[in-house]
């Protein structure tokens, strides 16, 4: 099976957008594939302990969020918003678009941006 990486974009300000993107990546995952998350802009508040977004029909954020093994946030989007590694959950990362392109440029490797 391929790799995936997924790029959210949305956070509160758009949470259909934010939570269709999670479901994709916890899907994926849970269907053998190896799936990396990249949250940046508004959805790098969801990498934070009180980080939540919950809408009807949709499981929250927080348990997508939960069930993926591989999380980033982008350091540009983490400064905007005076984060740190110590403000995120435990096992979710810092990391640059350089990190980022790497991941998207790797041989079978499918990316999806919400």
């Amino acid at each position: 099976m391929r790799s995936l990486v997924v790029k959210l974009t949305a956070g509160a300000d758009a949470p259909e957008r934010c939570l269709q993107g999670l479901t994709v990546a916890a899907t994926a995952q849970a269907a053998g594939a190896q799936v990396s998350l990249w949250l940046t802009g508004e959805s790098v508040r969801l990498a934070t302990p009180d980080g939540e977004l919950e809408l009807s029909e949709s499981p929250p954020a927080s348990t997508l969020l939960d069930s993926l093994s591989q999380v980033q946030v982008c350091t540009q989007c983490a400064a905007r918003r005076g984060l740190t590694q110590a403000d995120l959950k435990p096992g979710i990362t810092i990391a640059g678009a350089a990190s980022f392109v790497e991941q998207v440029l790797a041989e079978g490797v499918q990316a999806l941006v919400y």
